[in-house]
């Protein structure tokens, strides 16, 4: 890579990334104002582009249009600006949301057909749609890391709600669930995103990142709480009725993250690049626990 230009790069994949890099890079800003400027602006000449910047979701709905500005068309604009000022490849961190919201019988592949259940990953998934033509129109080489749930200090989004609702001394009905979830630890996730970007077998594929081990969401919440010094302090209720109950409170989506599987089959992303995760569960959430009592003390 001669050169490296990054969005999200304040982010919190971005800055795993921008350790991981050990080099200066060019931090392209994606804010709601001036970004159009800022591409503009940007030198592409034999640039490798990492584009981390998206809006995520964060509750139950959300605008379908926002959406579709910041995960579309900014990254149909960055493409084409990308490719029309010489860049040799782009880097497009995606969800496996793009596959749908859960498993049943098999993880997710590669190459399983797109499902997307909400506003966040039907753009997401129409972002890899636009860079794929202007990859085939112009000649981009383009390569796509569908990422599962982040572990790392500094997560965000359910797995800080759920983190929070680990340092409590109330107990939590959750034994009962017997689910399957995917996750990657940050550091490996940048590991994969720079190993897509340096590849010449990365070029226009798509790869999945997730750990070789899912874990459930009792054995997460009891890791949380023994790393937090607690109990694990957790009752059998019935999954169904967490799900009915949350729905009558308009938190139905974000109960069914807890209560149902979403796995992940990384196998062709070893198979092509000789990625693998190394941090495990334990070490996962050690450091996203490590990052929460930092946090707590600033």
């Amino acid at each position: 890579m001669d050169r490296v230009i990054v969005t999200g790069s304040s982010g919190f994949v971005g800055r795993a990334l921008g350790a991981r890099l050990g080099r200066p890079f060019e931090a392209l800003r994606f804010g709601a104002e001036g970004w159009r400027e800022a591409i503009g602006r940007a030198d592409f000449r034999s640039a490798t582009v990492f584009h981390l910047a998206a809006r995520v979701h964060r509750d139950e709905g959300g605008d379908e249009a926002a959406f579709q500005l910041d995960n579309v068309e900014k990254t149909r604009e960055l493409a084409r600006a990308a490719s029309a000022g010489g860049a040799r490849r782009l880097v497009f961190l995606s969800t496996v949301k793009v596959h749908g919201e859960e498993t049943a019988g098999r993880p997710f592949r590669a190459g399983d057909a797109p499902h997307p259940g909400d506003a966040y990953a039907r753009s997401k998934l129409a972002a890899e749609e636009a860079l794929a033509e202007i990859a085939r129109r112009t000649g981009l080489e383009v390569a796509t890391v569908r990422a599962p749930l982040v572990f790392g200090a500094g997560a965000k989004g359910n797995l800080a709600s759920l983190l929070r609702l680990a340092d409590s001394a109330w107990p939590l009905p959750f034994a009962s669930i017997a689910n399957r979830r995917s996750f990657v630890h940050v550091d490996d996730l940048a590991r994969l995103l720079i190993l897509c970007a340096e590849s010449a077998a990365a070029a226009n594929g798509t790869f999945l990142a997730a750990h070789a081990e899912p874990f459930s969401t009792p054995r997460l919440v009891a890791g949380l709480r023994a790393s937090l010094g607690r109990a694990p302090r957790l009752f059998a209720f019935p999954p169904a009725l967490l799900e009915a109950a949350a729905g009558l409170a308009g938190r139905g989506a974000a109960m069914r993250r807890l209560t149902r599987s979403l796995e992940v089959d990384a196998g062709d992303t070893t198979r092509a690049l000789g990625w693998r995760a190394d941090a495990g569960l334990d070490a996962a959430v050690a450091d996203v626990v490590a990052g929460y009592r930092s946090r707590a003390r600033s």
